[in-house]
């Protein structure tokens, strides 16, 4: 009976469907579980961030302990030296070379003609072969490509040092029989071991998975969770019942299988998919321990702040103090970890006194009293609230109105003395910048808070 080699494309096609990246120990934990349930190859999302990814999958090519560890070498030579660093530590390294064959896919979006993307494989695969013993093609839009194209771009891939071919249903329209006699044509050309890869576009990737098999396909491509892609639970379900009929069987673990994917699944500790439309990008902020800097540099950047990499820095340490205590953060704990932490300016302005009146039948009315390079100055302002009068007291003092782009108060401990913490964000030429304040009187923490934000820009701008 033929043995069927099982690649999981997990953390690739979670990393591709979700708008905030994976935190490290979610990838560390797919990747594990991919390995531990028989995967033979586990593929890692392509390097975005090379000082950062290069670190995490480092790590994780270290960890993975049987599986094969493949990474896509990106567009060009240099890229390929950069995906080979981070998984030349692996115990089997694969480098992946991904690139279109169908005209729409070469012409629309590479910009190349038929002969310039041969040129293009031909090159890459040579490259990654000078790398990497083990070099995979994969053959992306091939449901959409001249069969004879395909054809002609596999024995050049073969030709420079392909050791696996690999068609991709990426339109994810075409009917089992039709992968089936794709692969059947492609395995009959090149003399190297052939993978498919379906989607579930049309809930038929098991079926065609099934029948790309049963036509002579060595591999198939899966994944434990995502959108429209052959399902690991569905697809072992379905070659334990029909490995006699076809002459194949998969080396995964059906006795743990499931409760392994769900305990895997667990770990992930916020939905893999949003409403776009109901959810903003930094309600899905979370942010742990093993959040990487750049993470925290993207998480930011959602938020608005244009942060230096000092400041990133900072952010970057404090949040992982926090994380310690707490475990996660997300976006609201995240903007006071940058407001404590980012910049920290000196107080050009040094906050003295306050008093505010105020009542349900008038307008509130504040005075507030700051101390700059020891002259005091005063401003009175009436506003909707004693917040609101304080805050345009304080403009009347430094003669300058900033936007106010956001306001938060919450509790920091219990009970009637409970000290409050005060979130202020200004907007000042497009950048954000935040400060916090704390006490048990609320309106003197978001005075603080106020200052703390103002100080930023007055030091910015100095």
């Amino acid at each position: 009976m033929r043995k069927i080699n099982v690649t999981d494309i997990t953390l690739k096609k979670l990393s591709e469907d979700r708008a905030v990246s994976l935190l490290f120990r979610e990838k560390s934990a797919i990747a594990n579980c991919a390995d531990a349930i028989g995967a033979d190859a586990v593929e890692l999302p392509a390097i975005k961030s090379v000082r950062e990814d290069t670190i995490i999958y480092k790590t994780i090519a270290q960890n993975v302990q049987n599986a094969v560890v493949a990474i896509s070498v990106g567009s060009t030579v240099a890229s390929a030296v950069d995906a080979w660093e981070s998984v030349k530590m692996a115990k089997n390294p694969r480098l992946q070379v991904e690139l279109p064959v169908s005209t729409v896919q070469m012409e629309y979006v590479y910009h190349v003609k038929a002969d310039k993307m041969l040129a293009k494989i031909g090159e890459l695969v040579k490259a990654a072969k000078g790398l990497c013993d083990d070099v995979e093609f994969s053959a992306l839009d091939a449901t959409r490509a001249e069969l004879d194209f395909i054809i002609t771009a596999a024995k050049e891939a073969v030709a420079n040092g392909a050791t696996v071919i690999t068609v991709c249903d990426d339109a994810g329209v075409s009917a089992p029989e039709e992968i089936a006699a794709l692969t059947e044509a492609v395995k009959a050309a090149v003399n190297v071991p052939v993978y498919v890869q379906v989607s579930d576009g049309i809930n038929m990737a098991v079926a065609s998975a099934v029948a790309a098999i049963a036509k002579g396909a060595d591999g198939i491509k899966c994944a434990m969770a995502g959108k429209d892609v052959l399902l690991t639970g569905k697809i072992a379900d379905a070659m334990k019942v029909c490995s006699g009929k076809i002459d194949a069987e998969i080396g995964l673990d059906n006795t743990k299988i499931h409760a392994s994917i769900d305990d895997m699944l667990s770990k992930i500790s916020h939905e893999a998919y949003e409403n776009e439309s109901t959810v903003s990008e930094k309600k899905k902020l979370l942010l742990d321990a093993d959040s990487t800097i750049a993470q925290v540099a993207q998480a930011a950047s959602v938020l608005g702040y244009d942060l230096s990499d000092s400041d990133v820095g900072n952010v970057h340490k404090a949040l992982k103090r926090v994380c310690e205590k707490k475990g996660t953060v997300g976006y609201k704990e995240f903007e006071a970890v940058i407001a404590s932490s980012a910049m920290q300016a000196p107080s050009t302005y040094h906050f003295e006194t306050y008093t505010t009146t105020s009542s349900n039948v008038s307008s509130s009315m504040s005075q507030v009293t700051l101390k700059c390079n020891d002259e005091i100055i005063c401003g009175v302002s009436d506003g909707d609230g004693p917040i609101d009068s304080a805050f345009r007291a304080i403009e009347q003092c430094i003669g300058h109105h900033y936007e106010l782009d956001d306001f938060q108060v919450q509790s920091v401990t219990e009970g009637k003395e409970a000290l409050g913490s005060a979130l202020v964000r200004l907007r000042n030429g497009g950048k954000l910048y935040s400060g916090n304040g704390t006490s048990t009187d609320i309106v003197a923490a978001s005075i603080r808070a106020y200052i703390n934000a103002l100080n930023k820009i007055v030091f910015e701008e100095a």
